[in-house]
């Protein structure tokens, strides 16, 4: 078969401007990137039309290392959709140049199911990812110049709390040491860098409801503690203004199309496993004001992405999905049944059995926030007609709805089945209201264990010496907030983001299945006032990654001009 890049060059590439009509997308308002990109001003956004669209979430079983072809599904759907006569709009992240040149080489689906242009949606697209690695940039700049100028005057801060980010894997950046050299070269200080994807201005970027909410939401990121354990803010220095004229552009969601000319808007693009992993949701609304059926999704299993969707972005937005698609494939339901990683392309219908377990917590952990369910099956040429009629059984024994995907060979057509079932759900057996895993009065660890316990399936959760140390911190903040009537919304209130590893619902990446009687270790709390959410480190994750012995920058490359690798 053609390599996804070579798909792509063969696709007939729509003017923007017609995508933006079939979905009655005002081109007097596009903002043009080129003749095939163009950004979408957000007061296009009605939130009374958004309404009554059917927005769709398209999450996973917990993931082999080469993925589940989540974003294939989420792009043949809304093709799917479109075959069947639906005016179907995808909603996706943009990718990271981390995973591109890590360990991915592309992020905009695969085969016949793609985002186009591909090759650009995967390196600089619109500089959305620079804008925010300048404005988190520009934040540490500022503050080290504060700081360093200030100083005479008495005033420090006992611990800085904000990193700089690179949107590169490069592990060599996790530890640093900044301010070498002269006095006039700054103040000598030990930091790291955080990967792009990861970094609160991403957060910010993906949850602020309007440029409004995001200047708020910047002034109110902390990014120090002062000697006298108050908080020390952006709007402390009086640049909140200044980092949000940074991000004017990147606010605005990006419009392309599809390998059939499907609108889609792609922007935002933070990890699930370090991060809450879900686009904006000023592109979804975008998406649910022009679109009858809206294609969304979140990152990685639905312990992670999905997790972090209801219980941050839906609740933060208010955002009330129809359904919930978890893809599955022989590959990883046989990982997750005990098969070794080098034999799961081979048939094993008794590893097949064992690994529906995985599948089977995800869907009870779907429905356990009300959540209708369709399992897609995303077909693979190594898969066999016995093991495909093997899940469909399963899936109609315990009530699911289930269909096959084929869209990365065939495109819509291949994703009619899914479609179909996917309107009939809806119709028939809509999703209930969204039912939370913890309240926001609930107090952090009470957050952070009903997670652990009632979607991932520990029996304990404990705290480093570092994390309890951050909890007593986060009281101090909330005492001293409440002495201000600006900051009515408390630390303690803000819902938890885990990063944890994708490959396993506990901590440890090579406990595959469906574990029990696990403990999660919390290794440390991070503050993120702007993105008003408290994020827990679990177990050995890292927020800068690192590439691997062979990275796929090794074999992208432009031959006779054209970009090579990107697949």
């Amino acid at each position: 078969m053609k390599t996804d890049i070579e798909i792509a060059r063969e696709c007939q590439l729509a003017p923007i401007e017609d995508i933006a009509r079939k979905i009655d997308v005002p081109v007097d308002e596009l903002e043009f990137y080129g003749k095939n990109i163009a950004k979408v001003p957000n007061h296009l956004i009605d939130d009374e039309k958004a309404q009554q669209s059917n927005l769709i979430l398209v999450t996973a079983i917990t993931p082999t290392k080469a993925g589940i072809g989540k974003t294939t599904v989420s792009i043949g759907l809304a093709l799917g959709l479109n075959k069947l006569g639906k005016k179907a709009i995808c909603a996706l992240r943009e990718p990271s140049l981390g995973p591109c040149f890590g360990v991915k080489g592309g992020a905009a689906g695969g085969g016949y199911a793609q985002v186009l242009p591909m090759e650009k949606i995967n390196l600089h697209f619109t500089g959305d990812f620079h804008a925010v690695t300048s404005a988190n940039n520009m934040i540490a700049a500022l503050l080290d110049n504060y700081i360093y100028m200030h100083r005479e005057e008495g005033f420090a801060l006992k611990e800085v709390l904000w990193k700089r980010v690179l949107d590169i894997n490069d592990r060599n950046l996790r530890f640093v040491v900044t301010g070498l050299g002269a006095k006039s070269d700054g103040l000598i200080a030990e930091t790291g860098f955080d990967i792009t994807p990861a970094s609160e201005i991403m957060a910010i970027l993906c949850l602020a409801t309007d440029i409004d909410d995001l200047r708020r939401r910047i002034g109110n990121i902390i990014v120090g503690i002062k000697m006298d354990d108050t908080p020390f803010r952006v709007k402390d220095m009086g640049v909140d203004g200044a980092i949000t004229v940074l991000l004017l552009d990147a606010i605005k969601p990006n419009l392309v199309q599809t390998t059939e000319q499907t609108p889609a808007f792609v922007h935002g693009g933070p990890f699930a496993n370090i991060a809450h992993g879900c686009n904006t949701v000023i592109a979804t609304r975008m998406a649910m004001t022009f679109g009858e059926y809206v294609v969304t999704e979140a990152g990685f299993g639905a312990d992670l992405g999905a997790e972090k969707f209801f219980n941050i972005k839906c609740r933060k937005s208010g955002l009330q999905p129809k359904l919930t698609v978890i893809v599955a494939t022989t590959q990883g339901l046989k990982m997750h049944g005990g098969v070794p990683v080098d034999k799961i392309k081979e048939p094993d219908m008794e590893g097949l059995v064992k690994g529906c377990e995985n599948l089977d917590r995800h869907i009870r952990n779907m429905q356990s926030f009300g959540q209708s369910v369709v399992v897609a099956f995303n077909r693979y040429a190594t898969d066999t007609d016995e093991e495909l009629e093997l899940v469909r059984k399963h899936c109609e024994n315990i009530g699911v709805g289930f269909a096959v995907n084929n869209a990365f060979l065939q495109g819509g057509e291949g994703a009619t089945e899914l479609a179909q079932v996917v309107i009939d759900t809806i119709e028939k057996n809509p999703s209930k209201p969204l039912a939370f895993t913890y309240d926001d009065a609930d107090p952090i660890k009470t957050k952070i264990e009903k997670v652990a316990k009632n979607i991932y399936g520990a029996a304990t959760v404990t705290y480093s010496k570092a994390a309890e140390k951050q909890l007593l911190r986060i009281q101090k903040i909330d005492q001293y907030l409440g002495q201000d009537p600006q900051d009515l919304l408390k630390l303690e209130h803000y819902p938890v983001c885990i990063a944890k590893t994708q490959y396993s619902f506990s901590a440890e990446k090579n406990l595959y299945g469906c574990p029990t009687g696990f403990n999660i270790n919390i290794r440390d709390l991070v503050i993120n006032s702007g993105s008003e959410m408290i994020v827990a480190i679990a177990g050995d994750i890292m927020r800068m990654p690192g590439l691997s012995k062979s990275p796929q920058a090794e074999r992208i490359d432009l031959v006779n001009g054209l970009i090579e690798g990107l697949s």
